[in-house]
């Protein structure tokens, strides 16, 4: 926090199970689009999604909920408290970069379970609404070709991709785990230590294919469960 707290221009787009946006430590923090009026079941600006005022539900085929990005797993919201919860907002913590803006993209369901083709949704919209990090703590599935070049457009649009590298004691270098393995220049995975500098029990590594270790054992962040709730959880995410 000596170099920095972040930016309020700084868009960072959070693929996962959604955000609970309306949490005493986040709402402050959330990215909303100007385009669009919440509530109207309109889509105002004609991007295909209905009261995207906070991000989408990439799982919904139905267009009134397309702009509903609540969660209701809870490890989205523990990720998005972790890069971004407020500081002084009168909550029990406070994010990494704790000026920013949080766009709530989801699209993994209750049961923490995704398909590719709605989290390629959610890098494109992240792309078109001026993302500038997107945060990808998810994995499962072997490579997808569709992915990587959703990634590279992500790359052409200056968005870094910030992946988790998995919680399975595995060498990445010997087995990849996606999107954390993606060859592409912009990937940057993410491996867990704890917080005396060493890697996680739980975490996956790699000297090729994982770039750093940040901590994730027992970290406290804010919780779906309801506006004022929080959580300790371990993870590469």
């Amino acid at each position: 926090w000596d170099l920095t707290t972040g930016s309020e221009s700084i868009i960072v787009a959070v693929i996962d199970t959604g955000i609970l946006y309306t949490h005493q430590d986040l709402k402050s923090n959330m990215w909303k689009n100007p385009g669009e009026i919440a509530g109207n079941g309109i889509d105002d600006d004609g991007n295909g999604f209905i009261d995207d005022v906070f991000g989408i539900n990439a799982i919904s085929r139905t267009s009134s909920k397309k702009g509903n990005p609540i969660d209701d797993n809870g490890h989205g919201t523990h990720v998005a408290g972790t890069i971004g919860a407020q500081a002084n907002g009168g909550g029990e913590m406070v994010g990494v970069a704790w000026r920013t803006q949080l766009m709530a993209l989801k699209f993994l369901a209750s049961n923490g379970r995704g398909y590719i083709s709605n989290s390629i949704t959610c890098i494109d919209y992240a792309i078109a609404n001026g993302a500038r990090v997107i945060n990808a703590s998810y994995g499962g599935g072997g490579f997808s070709r569709s992915t990587e070049n959703a990634i590279k457009r992500a790359r052409d649009a200056g968005i870094v991709f910030v992946a988790a590298a998995g919680n399975n004691r595995n060498n990445n270098d010997r087995k990849n785990v996606y999107p954390c393995g993606y060859e592409v220049n912009n990937v940057i995975c993410v491996s867990a230590i704890d917080r005396s500098g060493k890697l996680a029990s739980f975490s996956n590594y790699g000297l090729k294919n994982a770039d750093l270790g940040a901590p994730g054992v027992s970290i406290y962040s804010t919780y779906h469960s309801s506006n004022r709730s929080y959580r300790s959880l371990s993870g590469t995410s």
